[in-house]
Formats: structure tokens, C-alpha cells, sequence
């Protein structure tokens, strides 16, 4: 049985389009799927990625206490919470109750460039300002500290020196959409084997 996904989004959704586009290539052998699409945004692009995948839908209150996002995912029966662009703190409560079950991409080797108020632009601009040599992506767990979660798996990408922060940014987003979608796979076939061995 498939795990059940439920991917977060506030912005234009290309992360959440690899991960259906690379579940769908998988066809039969899929070990998970996208049920749900929800925003903090009722005019996000990603609702609009996922409705013409034939996706559920929701936009939710980021501004509560987390209850009506945790009573949506428990609606959807989620296994997996797979944060794509999505710009808002997750709740203590939805944490505690998805603990190890929520996972995001940054766009940059952390635990540099990471932290509140590092997102999009932002972290390239700083990656530059320092004269780095190398960027990257991301994947960690969710925790209650910005981007301080348990790291799962990075990936390198190099920084010109004639880079801009719009060039570093496409470089660095063309590898999230490689790596995103099978470090996804990947937990989520790990998460499967852990409830197996504690059946």
C-alpha cells in the first residue's frame, strides 16, 4: 500500500509538480502518492498544479495554532508531510504530532545559509556575498527550529564566479528536482519498513 503524501506549498509549486511527475513514472511500482495539495495561500499556482492532476485541494489558516491544518491531515489519513515551497512555521502541535514524518528541501548546505527569513533569493544572495565555492540542496527532517532539523541527504551544486543570485538559483532548483522527489521515496520506504518491524 502506497504511503499517503500530503505536500505543503505557498509559491508556484515546480517541486511539488517533480514529485507527482516522478510517482507517476513509477506507475504500479510506486511506493507512495500524492492525496492532498494544501496552501496557507487560496490563490497558490500549486493548487492549481494539483486540481489538474486530479489532486484534492485545501488552503488553511497558517495563522491558528495548527489545529486546522493537523484535522486536514488526519482527514487525508497522511502518512508522509512533504514541505515544497511552503513559507510558514509548521505548529508544535502538528510537529510533535507528525514527529520524523515531515520533511523539506532548502535550497542551500545546511546549517549554513538556514535559519528564519532564509528562503528563495535570499539564501543565494548570501552564498555569493561570502564568496563561496559550492551550494547546494537539502533535505531534512522538520523539527521546531528553522531548518535545524535532522539532515537526511545534501547535494552539491558549484558556484561561479560569474554567478548571479538568479543563475545559482536555477542551478541549485534544477537538482532539487532531482533529488526532491526520490529522497521522498526513499523516506517514505523507510517509514513503511519501520511500521512493518513495529507491527
Amino acid at each position: 500500500m502506497p504511503s499517503r503524501l500530503a505536500v505543503l506549498a505557498s509559491g508556484r509549486g515546480s517541486n511539488l509538480q517533480a514529485i507527482i511527475d516522478h510517482f507517476d513514472s513509477l506507475a504500479r511500482e510506486r511506493t507512495a502518492k500524492v492525496v492532498l495539495v494544501a496552501s496557507n495561500r487560496a490563490d497558490s499556482p500549486a493548487l492549481i498544479r494539483a486540481a489538474t492532476a486530479s489532486i484534492d485541494i485545501a488552503h488553511f489558516n497558517s495563522a491558528d495554532d495548527g489545529s486546522e491544518l493537523l484535522a486536514l491531515l488526519k482527514s487525508f489519513r497522511i502518512d508522509l508531510v512533504v514541505l515544497a515551497g511552503y513559507l510558514k512555521r509548521i505548529q508544535p502541535k502538528v510537529i510533535h504530532e507528525y514527529a520524523g514524518r515531515i520533511i523539506n528541501i532548502h535550497p542551500a548546505l545546511l546549517p549554513a545559509f538556514g535559519g528564519e527569513g532564509m528562503y528563495g533569493a535570499r539564501v543565494h544572495e548570501a552564498v555569493i556575498a561570502t564568496g563561496a565555492r559550492e551550494s547546494g540542496v537539502t533535505v531534512h527532517l522538520v523539527d521546531d527550529e528553522y531548518d535545524r532539523g535532522p539532515i537526511v541527504a545534501q547535494w552539491r551544486v558549484p558556484v561561479s564566479p560569474l554567478d548571479t543570485s538568479e543563475s545559482l538559483a536555477a542551478r541549485v532548483l534544477a537538482v532539487e528536482h532531482t533529488v526532491y522527489p526520490r529522497v521522498v521515496e526513499m523516506v517514505a520506504i523507510l517509514q513503511q519498513l519501520e511500521s512493518k518491524r513495529t507491527d
